[in-house]
């Protein structure tokens, strides 16, 4: 009887790498510090946070009491997806007699947000 191997698409059928391009890559890796990135995907992994975001990039300022009622959540609860966003450097406050706004840090989080929004309807559209 012989063994059948199954064989993944999305593996190479044989081991061989290119070892110069695999240590100039892993040192660029390696030193680049990337758990601040990581923490901002973690994030804006967060569904709610991510519609937040999304809220924030459509409009350039809310109100904790905006954003409650736009993502239909209590005041704590959207309180503390902001502070994590805050936090996070992904969004900015701003405080004004009674009532507390959020934007985006900066022009590189709207960037990051619609672009993810942009890919994530053309994988919809592919089926992927």
């Amino acid at each position: 009887m012989k063994n059948k191997v199954k064989q993944s698409p999305d593996t190479c059928e044989i081991f061989c790498y290119d070892e110069e391009k695999v240590n100039r890559v892993r040192t660029t890796v390696e030193e680049e510090n990337l758990v601040p990135v990581a923490n901002i995907f973690k994030a804006l992994a967060d569904e709610t946070r991510l519609k937040i975001a999304y809220a924030l990039v459509q409009e350039d300022e809310l109100c904790v009491c905006d954003v409650a009622n736009i993502i239909d959540a209590t005041m704590a609860t959207t309180s503390h997806h902001l502070r994590h966003l805050r936090n996070l450097g992904i969004a900015k406050s701003r405080k004004e007699g009674k009532l507390v706004f959020y934007s985006l840090d900066d022009d590189h989080v709207r960037m990051l947000v619609t672009t993810a929004v942009v890919h994530g309807k053309e994988v919809d559209t592919r089926g992927c």
